[in-house]
């Protein structure tokens, strides 16, 4: 019987839940039905006060949080699988990465919090469901991020051809194939679209820069691009992660932005996106034949014009068969079959940890 997974996703923009069916064969993964489901309005404004101030979240509201977000990934998976066809009976296991509220693995006592009440999810669907995948990975000495290279890696690898992903959410990662290096195979990027978002939200009121139109009737500031670019988190040495946390508007505000046209900064936040993913791909694999793009950041059109206009080829997953919207969704899919299988779903040349490990936890129905 082919094994059918379900995938839940939802990354730092915190516009809603991506959902996948997926069938994996021996190296490749067929998407039988997606979906994205927003998230409702009154619940994202809270997640997003969350992050913004995570001292100010009470017991009780977090709580409460955890549970509704909870009853939100019930749902996708539901409705994911009612698309598909499928009898709930054919779906081995969920994969459900939850919403991050905080990152911080380089704490003196690490973690990783993700909230969405897996048991919520299991009993929801009567499908075992695995969640909290970062957490083994942090408990062996990784930064419990990025988990998707390993994925990358799998679904991707063809042999021959010196090729790179790059995942752009909120966060971009990259994932680095077929190099004669062993020491690094991905790691985050920096900003892909979260200080956009932010700064789209702030100045227009919308929720992100459509199709990067606003971004594309300004001009790059250099000079702030360049103090931008001086944060010691893009010449940090890998392995490295990062996230909203990070990357905010307080992080933005620090520089003496004011003086600037707000679509200015706006397109000057682009360049930034744009110009780390160059840096990285020249400074740790600059023998890239490929480089394919994948996640929101691929329906940001100005972001992908500066991208194509670097010194390495870029394009879509699309072009090479692979819907970009769904493959982070595919890839918690993946590791809950990992996790069911028995069989580690870290690469520690990516996270830093001192071992491979089995990553998540197992919630029964």
């Amino acid at each position: 019987m082919p094994d059918y997974y379900v995938g839940l996703m939802s990354g730092t923009s915190m516009d809603g839940i991506d959902a996948v069916v997926v069938e994996f064969g021996d190296s490749s993964a067929r998407i039988h039905s997606a979906l994205s489901q927003p998230y409702p309005n009154n619940l994202r404004e809270l997640l997003i006060a969350a992050i913004r101030k995570p001292l100010n979240v009470k017991l009780d509201r977090s709580g409460k949080l955890d549970y509704w977000v909870g009853e939100c990934f019930r749902d996708a998976a539901i409705a994911v699988i009612d698309k598909s066809n499928f009898k709930y009976k054919d779906i081995i296991a969920i994969g459900s990465h939850g919403q991050t509220l905080r990152h911080q693995p380089n704490a003196t006592n690490p973690f990783s919090l993700q909230i969405g009440n897996a048991s919520i999810i299991a009993n929801g669907t009567g499908i075992t469901t695995i969640s909290n995948f970062r957490k083994a990975d942090i408990t062996a000495g990784g930064q419990g991020a990025p988990l998707v290279p390993p994925f990358h890696r799998w679904l991707f690898t063809q042999e021959g051809k010196a090729r790179v992903i790059v995942n752009i959410g909120g966060i971009t990662n990259i994932t680095i194939l077929n190099t004669h290096s062993t020491d690094i195979l991905g790691f985050d990027i920096g900003p892909g679209n979260v200080l956009m978002d932010a700064w789209t939200r702030l100045q227009l009121g919308q929720t992100f820069d459509e199709s990067g139109k606003w971004a594309s009737q300004g001009s790059v500031i250099p000079e702030l691009l360049n103090e931008f670019l001086a944060d010691p988190y893009f010449s940090a040495a890998p392995p490295k992660s990062t996230g909203f946390e990070y990357f905010n508007l307080t992080w933005l505000q620090k520089f003496d932005i004011r003086k600037y046209d707000a679509v200015d900064v706006q397109s000057t936040l682009c360049e930034l996106s744009s110009v780390s993913i160059s840096r990285s791909i020249k400074e740790f694999a600059p023998n890239t034949q490929e480089v394919f793009i994948c996640g929101g950041g691929v329906h940001n059109l100005e972001l992908m014009h500066r991208l194509s206009s670097c010194s390495f080829k870029t394009a879509s997953t699309a072009s090479i068969g692979v819907n970009p919207d769904w493959i982070e969704a595919s890839a918690f899919a993946w590791l809950a079959m990992r996790t069911i299988k028995g069989q580690p779903g870290n690469l520690p040349s990516v996270t830093g940890a001192a071992e491979s490990v089995v990553l998540g936890d197992i919630n029964t129905p």
